[in-house]
């Protein structure tokens, strides 16, 4: 299939879609937690996610092998993938949605970093040094704003910030392994399954299952795994397939931004000037960062 050498209305509204169900994302992990423990919603979570990615794959014939070298960079994909969410999930305990938002996807500032230095085409220019600095005030502001009361929330903070590097990891791991040789839809099995065969047991070792489940957080939980993770991805993969990443990277800064109007939204949380100030920071940084792209 033919690239398109720009995003037309179809593509422009599914990546904002798909912005919007990540953003929706983690409000409906902090709900879910009140039912499932943590650890028990990451490995679950990608059982069942990994079925209908599976079922397409067979169906529509995408590769899927693990004899193309992929195999030991997938499983560590895996194995990051299992920690980042379990961070993510554990951090959704103690500090609002809108922190952790912000935190989270500030994931593309880490990643421009590291990417400067691993690879040749992709330095740092004056317009992404601006926005990598804007983004980095505003994940310190959103750090060290002390106007919520939610009990231990730096610890939440540090959770989600430090999930959002070891997203950056994953992708950087993608990148420069025999990863990069596989289909999308191989590398996402990669981290459904390997994170799910490595988290359950643990559960089962630790106790780690139900809290005050019913069928609201049933449901949930269901849509989270087959709509967001499964379907979601899946589209993803579809748009990325007909429009250059490069162009899909600036619609990245929607994240931050959807994250934090849900948890507005669902859960009524407050928005202090000090978080409004560093949404606007660190979703115009991200926005810098990547709108220079378009010209390569």
């Amino acid at each position: 299939m033919n690239k398109k050498n720009n995003i037309d209305l179809l593509g422009g509204t599914t990546l904002i879609i798909f912005s919007m169900l990540l953003g929706l994302n983690q409000t409906l992990v902090k709900i879910v937690n009140y039912g499932i423990h943590p650890v028990f919603q990451v490995g679950l979570r990608s059982l069942i996610a990994a079925i209908p990615v599976l079922a397409f794959c067979i169906l529509f014939k995408k590769k899927i092998s693990i004899r193309d070298g992929s195999f030991l960079p997938g499983v560590i994909c895996g194995s990051i993938f299992a920690l980042e969410f379990i961070l993510l999930f554990f951090a959704l305990e103690y500090t609002s949605v809108a922190r952790s938002s912000i935190l989270f996807y500030s994931m593309p500032v880490w990643l421009s970093i590291a990417a400067h230095f691993l690879f040749e085409n992709e330095k740092l220019n004056f317009i992404k040094v601006i926005g990598f600095s804007i983004s980095i005030l505003a994940v310190f502001i959103a750090l060290f704003s002390k106007e919520e009361t939610i009990q231990g929330n730096i610890i939440g903070d540090i959770f989600a910030l430090i999930a959002s590097f070891l997203w950056a990891a994953i992708v950087l791991i993608v990148r420069t392994t025999n990863l990069k040789n596989s289909s999308p839809e191989m590398q996402l099995l990669y981290q459904l399954v390997v994170s799910s065969i490595l988290v359950l047991p643990i559960c089962f070792y630790f106790g780690f299952y139900l809290r005050e489940i019913n069928i609201q957080i049933i449901s949930i939980f269901l849509f989270q795994s087959l709509i967001i993770v499964a379907a979601g991805f899946l589209i993803w993969f579809w748009i990325l397939s007909i429009y250059p990443a490069s162009l899909m990277a600036s619609y990245s800064f929607f994240g931050p931004i959807f994250g934090v109007f849900f948890g507005w939204l669902i859960l009524n949380e407050e928005i202090s000037i000090f978080l409004f100030i560093s949404l606007l920071l660190v979703s115009f940084g991200i926005y810098l960062i990547n709108i220079n792209n378009k010209n390569k």
